[in-house]
């Protein structure tokens, strides 16, 4: 009996810190990339700054206006991560 109670605590545990939160995870994940717009200001993972000018969901590409010109990239699950002070009104 005292193994047993262990065991659901273990599973409890890796629960509700593992899988749990990357639930959550996947699913703002999901509501981001289909809330991206054009003109909306983005950081790439690689470190891009640039702004939206063409989304292509059907493709699953964004074309994004950068310092040094035009760029078009796949949107993979993390690879645009957008962030609130880009797009703030000033």
């Amino acid at each position: 009996m005292d193994t047993s109670v262990y065991i659901l605590l273990i599973l409890l545990v890796t629960y509700f810190f593992i899988i749990r939160p990357q639930f959550n995870q996947n699913k703002t994940e999901k509501k981001f990339k289909a809330e991206l717009k054009r003109g909306d200001r983005i950081v790439t993972v690689g470190g891009i700054y640039g702004t939206i000018n063409d989304v292509n969901n059907k493709e699953g590409t964004c074309i994004i206006a950068t310092m040094a010109g035009k760029i078009k990239i796949e949107i993979s699950a993390i690879s645009i991560s957008k962030t609130t002070k880009l797009n703030k009104k000033k």
